[in-house]
């Protein structure tokens, strides 16, 4: 397997994470410690993850931190529909971050799954 950076999971994350940062930069000054930090650590988590997993030892760490990836995409999806519902994203850019987070989703699922295959 190539580096971290030649999986499209990891590209497609780091992209959201481009994205996240651009709206939460819009968010209320109040939330800046609140809900926009703690977006912010979540979509960073999900390429973190990748990149690290993929830089470990052995298929199964990498499959342990696929695992975790997932689990902070699931915060992000969360918490953009929070956002939403509170108005800091519009409605049509939220969607659009659904969306992309879905996708990226099954991404991780398959890659997840491809792991945990033996050879």
């Amino acid at each position: 397997m190539g580096g971290h950076r030649d999986l499209i999971a990891w590209q497609k994350a780091m992209g959201l994470v481009r994205d996240i940062y651009q709206h939460t930069g819009e968010f209320p000054k109040h939330e800046v410690y609140g809900l926009a930090s703690q977006l912010r650590r979540a979509a960073v988590s999900v390429p973190s993850n990748l990149a690290e997993g993929a830089n470990r030892n052995s298929r199964g760490e990498f499959h342990q931190f696929v695992g975790t990836a997932r689990g902070s995409l699931a915060e992000v999806e969360t918490q953009v529909e929070i956002a939403r519902d509170l108005g800091y994203i519009p409605a049509p850019v939220a969607e659009e971050l659904l969306l992309r987070i879905e996708e990226l989703g099954r991404i991780l699922t398959g890659l997840r799954a491809s792991l945990a295959r033996k050879d």
